[in-house]
């Protein structure tokens, strides 16, 4: 076997993986059987047509609406899954480091990671940057009683996150729990 042939083998074999690393959308585990546990669950997915939609629909005449239609235009998708429960560990730890393992491929980068050992908290911030833009966010932050993950697919800026979260109703992550504020944010890098 020759050495270009050894060279298109291995780069066959390496593709998908390398591939599967490189995408922003995370295989998300199905949740769907936690909900009747929680005490309090949120789910939600907006694709690609919903934000188009949702971006055409906006009055560029208004300040506020338009600062919207402009976050949203560097956005594919938003994924929320967040869970509380009456006790500990109502869900499946394999289920959340699963996800965490995802975040480890190349182009992934870790902004932030909080491990609180006493209290069993954890929260990790990670960013998919591809030739200096982003192209994916990723926040896991979990405790015994309670986790949210959050995948969104596009450009965004760390700073525009609170301001996602308000036009999208998405639940808050508080500052305790690994939230972002502006203030803390870094300055603005196409993150």
């Amino acid at each position: 076997m020759n050495k270009k042939t050894v060279f298109l083998a291995l780069a066959c074999l390496l593709l998908p993986a390398w591939a599967a690393a490189q995408n922003p959308k995370l295989a998300l585990p199905d949740f769907s059987g936690l909900a009747g546990k929680a005490t309090e669950s949120v789910n939600i997915s907006v694709n690609p047509w919903l934000l188009r939609t949702a971006a055409a629909l906006i009055d560029d005449k208004d300040a506020d609406a338009a600062e919207t239609k402009e976050l949203l235009a560097g956005i594919q998708s938003v994924d929320v899954h967040s869970f509380q429960f009456k006790s500990d560990f109502a869900y499946s730890n394999a289920d959340i480091d699963s996800v965490r393992r995802q975040l480890t491929g190349p182009g992934w980068s870790q902004l932030m990671q909080v491990h609180n050992r006493d209290r069993n908290e954890d929260v990790d911030i990670y960013v998919l940057i591809d030739h200096d833009r982003t192209r994916g966010f990723a926040l896991i932050a979990s405790e015994p009683r309670q986790f949210t993950i959050i995948n969104i697919v596009g450009s965004i800026n760390l700073k525009d996150l609170p301001k996602l979260e308000k036009r999208l109703n998405l639940p808050k992550v508080p500052a305790e729990f690994g939230g972002v504020s502006p203030e803390a944010s870094p300055p603005a890098t196409g993150l």
